[in-house]
């Protein structure tokens, strides 16, 4: 099904874009200097990466997100201003690809803590039994800076929305992770959704402009 028609254009104002690109760790989206070039390349987030309003076809409901795990891409159907939706990239780990139903967001959290699923332990020891108790939230946190978690009527999906520490997975199809953004734009989308907004989740191609 196709979503968009026309990129309107950037979300972020340069001077957010410099302030994402800070808060983040990451080198000048613009003009690095001397001593940034001396040392290793950060993480410098891709242009078509960064939120961008679109014009939609009809047939989406206002005040939904729709989230596309093929393309990587999600749509928060904008209220605001009819007609439009503001376009993020997301990385989409297995958990995020398997879930097919529409959800609903019950739960938002700043900085929230994280558990992992005892199937993700079993798997992964190595890795995962040490927090099993589960971690405080923060930057080194795998949820980031911001979770909108999913149910079904009244059960938790398990599934989430939510930021990163490593920004550099955007675009791709890794790790056991749910649906997460940069963690600047996780920010972004937290402030503009409501509880009660439905998900809907998408595994089809997306025909569509991307940049």
């Amino acid at each position: 099904m196709k979503i968009e028609t026309e990129v309107l254009g950037p979300v972020f104002t340069r001077r957010s874009l410099l302030a994402s690109a800070g808060a983040l760790g990451v080198a000048s989206l613009f003009s690095p200097t001397a001593a940034q070039a001396e040392s290793p390349a950060p993480y410098v987030i891709p242009r078509e990466f960064l939120p961008t309003r679109v014009r939609i076809t009809e047939g989406f409901t206002v005040g939904t997100i729709h989230v596309y795990t093929n393309f990587h891409f999600l749509y928060w159907i904008d209220p605001e201003e009819p007609g439009t939706a503001i376009r993020y990239a997301i990385g989409v780990g297995e958990l995020g690809r398997q879930l097919r139903r529409n959800t609903v967001i019950r739960r938002k959290a700043e900085w929230p803590s994280w558990t992992p699923t005892r199937n993700m332990i079993r798997r992964r020891p190595d890795l995962y039994l040490r927090h099993a108790g589960g971690m405080a939230g923060g930057p080194g946190n795998p949820l980031g800076a911001r979770a909108l978690y999913l149910f079904q009527g009244s059960r938790d999906t398990m599934y989430r929305i939510h930021g990163t520490h490593a920004p550099h997975t955007i675009g791709t199809s890794v790790s056991n992770g749910c649906i997460r953004l940069i963690n600047a734009h996780v920010e972004d989308l937290y402030e503009r959704v409501p509880l009660g907004t439905t998900v809907i989740i998408h595994s089809d191609p997306l025909p569509a402009a991307t940049s």
